[in-house]
């Protein structure tokens, strides 16, 4: 059991980063550039750790402790779930509950740190952030519906089971809707194109990014290093329906795992240097549009 908590949280912490590095990678070639290192992500980190706090004198602890819980929650999310065919170290009827409203725990302190500023401009940027994630979160429920009428079980670890090779066979259709709205989640969630662009600096379009401004030092490493682990923890998922190999070997059944992140990197660098930003009338729109998408799911699966 330790030995399996250990694994699964060694593969979470050392390879998240690498994912960022990888899209970044991605997009340099696609702009024809040579770009940042692949392991440039783990330098950002690093150097951030060494620096020194600055508080605004208008914060409280509220401020501090929402970088804390953006950086715990998702290694906590992680530990419901399989890693390819490695399976979760914590499992237990139920826990795609658990797993979701850890998630809305740690969007829910980076708000509250973002209104604690008393920045309107940082407000306006929460303000977005919950709209879109309260449009996301359906999609998400009504495709653990869907897993859980194949798999008969209530638990992410016998969800996201072996049965899923052979369900694509039979219900393939309802996997392949809930596995596209579920990347597009991915994408909405993490503050992706084309629902918001990490890299702006124009504060009318902002949305995530206008939240974590005041944030500099450890502060802003943990924020950053906290959603390398949120990308990783979401991506499991989409890797684990689109590639549900099993060889019987641990090791192997890992690489395969890592290598479908990489694969799912480098779509959404792809995905990011051949589309433009929507409008943010369009996101809740798409995000709305991916529910009614697995809720046909759903219907396919219990007709």
């Amino acid at each position: 059991m330790l030995v399996g908590v250990l694994v699964h949280l060694a593969l979470l912490l050392a390879f998240a980063p690498l994912m960022t590095g990888v899209i970044n990678r991605t997009k340099a070639v696609f702009a024809g550039r040579r770009g940042a290192p692949l392991l440039q992500p783990y330098w950002d980190l690093g150097r951030l750790w060494r620096k020194g706090f600055v508080f605004s004198r208008t914060t409280t602890w509220v401020f501090l402790i929402g970088p804390v819980v953006g950086l715990v929650v998702p290694v906590l999310a992680s530990l419901l779930l399989p890693f390819g065919a490695l399976a979760a170290p914590v499992t237990f009827e139920g826990d795609l509950i658990l797993f979701v409203y850890l998630l809305g725990l740690g969007r829910f302190f980076t708000v509250l740190a973002a209104l604690d500023t008393g920045s309107s401009f940082e407000g306006m940027g929460a303000a977005r952030e919950v709209t879109f994630s309260c449009l996301a979160e359906p999609t998400v429920f009504f495709a653990f519906v869907v897993l859980a009428r194949l798999a008969d079980r209530l638990s992410l670890n016998a969800m996201l089971g072996p049965h899923l090779a052979t369900s694509w066979d039979t219900t393939g259709a309802s996997l392949g809707l809930i596995t596209v709205c579920l990347f597009v989640v991915l994408l909405a969630e993490n503050s992706r194109i084309p629902f918001d662009d990490p890299n702006t600096h124009l504060e009318l379009t902002m949305i995530h990014e206008v939240m974590v401004l005041d944030h500099s030092g450890p502060a802003l490493g943990m924020i950053l290093y906290g959603a390398a682990l949120k990308l990783m923890v979401l991506g499991a998922i989409v890797v684990r329906l689109a590639l549900p190999l099993e060889t019987g070997w641990g090791w192997l059944d890992a690489l395969v795992f890592l290598g479908g992140l990489l694969a799912l990197a480098v779509l959404i660098g792809v995905i990011e240097s051949t589309m433009a930003r929507l409008r943010l009338t369009r996101i809740p729109q798409i995000l709305i549009g991916t529910t009614l998408v697995t809720i046909f799911a759903v219907v396919l699966v219990l007709r």
